[in-house]
């Protein structure tokens, strides 16, 4: 359920929010058979430590696998994703990707991207190797390794499948994890990633949580998210902050949740999305939830649904890192500070340039708070970009605009410490 742009992520018009203008965007990709099925997603960020100018952001673009770029916004590499089994099978469909430091290999310590891939219901892995200019993605998923969610090929085809994805590695223990969502669903896995004696990364499930799916609203009222007959409200967008174990869920149409990353314990409730309690129903000529009564007024003033990318800025000071989250139905992006809110802002047009245009109906962010040669010297976001402009009247296109991490600081006004 979407809303209409109205309000800004502060709970004022659209129009007072501050705006950053990107510094650079990938070319457009399409979602279509010409250019690959491929449909922009969600980002990550990789450092060259060695040489921070090389530095790589990896991204899923769906059923066109995974591209990466350049921080000129150029592409290096495509990866495919893996082919349908049978032609009557789903594809290999990309839905998130996030990064893992440091896995210990049986040929030395790597850092790894992982994906989540909804058509295989199954986690990919790639390692990275930054001094493989033209292609520094290598594809290191156990081939054993099982499916997520389902028990068979029909159930994947179902596609409740693997969604969204969080990576972290955990400080006390040394152990690499991925947090996963179903489709469709409420369901999250908690996965450890497994190094085989071939060199080969696999995983095992060590336990899943379901949020809620229905609440009680102040009145006493019952309200459930509207979606098509059968799916509950799923989550996609997720972040992890390692420094203290917090997982941040985007619930789509419910708003953002905060537990423990081994999702043990009781998940908190951040804040809501205004559509919050909201009566509606599913139109099916339409293929959308429409309004079925009054606003109760129980929904928050930040999100508009989707609440969709979540992703990490540094605290102030050295304190503890923010949550920012994208708010999808009203183009704009919500930060968040020890769980309250703490600005707001959109990513818009550069003046004078055409070719960088705003980010509408974001997906993915991500944020690399570290110096990354002279392109970013006090870091960097990215956004995936849900409208690419020029648009092509015949096929969707998308792509992800990069913000410099200090022009973000400058319009939240915060300084660099």
């Amino acid at each position: 359920m979407g809303a209409a742009p109205a309000a800004g992520a502060d709970g004022r018009s659209g129009g007072e929010l501050p705006g950053v203008a990107p510094r650079a965007q990938t070319p457009a990709v399409f979602d279509d058979e010409e250019g690959g099925n491929a449909d922009a997603d969600d980002p990550a960020i990789w450092r060259n430590a060695a040489d921070p100018d090389r530095s790589l952001v990896i991204t899923a673009v769906k059923e066109g696998g995974l591209r990466v770029y350049d921080l000129d916004a150029r592409e290096v590499q495509a990866v495919a994703a893996p082919p349908a089994p049978s032609p009557s099978d789903a594809p290999g469909r990309f839905n998130n990707v996030d990064l893992v430091h440091g896995l210990r290999l049986s040929s030395g310590r790597a850092d790894l991207a992982v994906t989540s891939d909804r058509g295989g219901d199954r986690l990919r892995i790639h390692r990275i190797d930054g001094d493989a200019a033209g292609a520094p993605l290598t594809d290191v998923t156990d081939p054993a390794a099982p499916r997520i969610f389902t028990d068979s090929q029909e159930e994947v085809n179902e596609g409740r499948t693997a969604y969204g994805l969080a990576a972290y590695t955990d400080r006390r223990s040394g152990r690499s994890y991925a947090v996963v969502s179903r489709a469709g669903t409420t369901e999250l896995a908690l996965l450890e990633l497994t190094a085989t004696g071939s060199g080969t990364v696999g995983y095992r499930t060590v336990r899943t949580l379901s949020l809620p799916a229905g609440f009680r609203l102040p009145d006493g009222s019952a309200w459930s998210p509207c979606g098509e007959p059968g799916e509950l409200p799923q989550v996609e967008g997720m972040v992890v902050d390692p420094a203290t174990g917090t997982l941040y869920a985007g619930q789509e149409d419910v708003g953002v949740w905060r537990l423990s990353a081994d999702l043990r314990g009781k998940p908190e409730l951040v804040d809501r999305v205004r559509e919050f309690g909201v009566p509606a129903r599913y139109d099916e000529v339409s293929d959308e939830c429409l309004p079925s009564g009054a606003d109760p007024g129980f929904g928050g003033a930040r999100l508009a649904a989707d609440v969709e990318g979540l992703t990490l800025l540094p605290g102030r000071a050295g304190g503890p890192a923010r949550l920012l989250a994208s708010s999808q139905g009203d183009d704009s992006f919500a930060v968040y500070d020890r769980g309250r809110y703490a600005g707001g802002f959109r990513v818009v047009a550069a003046s004078g340039d055409e070719a960088l245009d705003g980010v509408e109906e974001c997906d993915g962010a991500a944020v690399l708070d570290a110096p990354l040669g002279s392109r970013y010297p006090h870091g960097l976001l990215v956004v995936q970009d849900g409208h690419v402009s020029p648009e092509d009247e015949e096929r969707e296109a998308t792509g992800f605009a990069f913000v410099d991490l200090a022009d973000v600081r400058a319009a939240l006004g915060h300084r660099r410490h």
